[in-house]
């Protein structure tokens, strides 16, 4: 099966998922995704940790408005979580998680790439998640 990612240059599969955020020559900032046009003139790419912590969490009940949402016609609630990657930035994301009631602030979550769409000729669009570290309760 082909693949291709959401967005390019925004993650890396090897050694372990993992997603590319940009830091600014100037502030030493970091923001993820990695920004376009002038702003990304001023960072080079950085490797966030494939690991974080799970900051706040929320669920997506409803089907979001389209544009911009692109996902399947049929709609199952998700939770959407930030994961904190210390010392580096906060990224919203998809939690893997279906038992709302087991997420807890505080437990560590790790990057994983997941299926998000299939194109007209087949082609798998893989975009992050974030998927909980058994073990770690908060």
């Amino acid at each position: 099966m082909t693949t291709r990612p959401i967005a390019q240059d925004l993650f890396a599969e090897t050694p372990r998922p993992h997603l590319i955020a940009g830091r600014s020559r100037t502030t030493g900032r970091i923001v993820f995704p990695f920004p376009e046009g002038l702003e990304g003139q001023d960072c080079d790419p950085v490797d966030l940790a494939s690991e974080g912590t799970l900051w706040s969490w929320t669920v997506q009940r409803f089907r979001p408005k389209s544009p911009p949402y692109a996902g399947p016609e049929a709609f199952t609630p998700y939770a959407v979580g930030y994961v904190e990657f210390p010392g580096q930035v906060i990224v919203e994301g998809r939690l893997t998680e279906a038992d709302f009631a087991a997420l807890r602030i505080g437990e560590r979550y790790r990057t994983v790439i997941v299926p998000f769409a299939e194109d007209a000729d087949g082609t798998s669009i893989l975009t992050y998640a974030f998927e909980r570290v058994e073990g770690t309760a908060a």
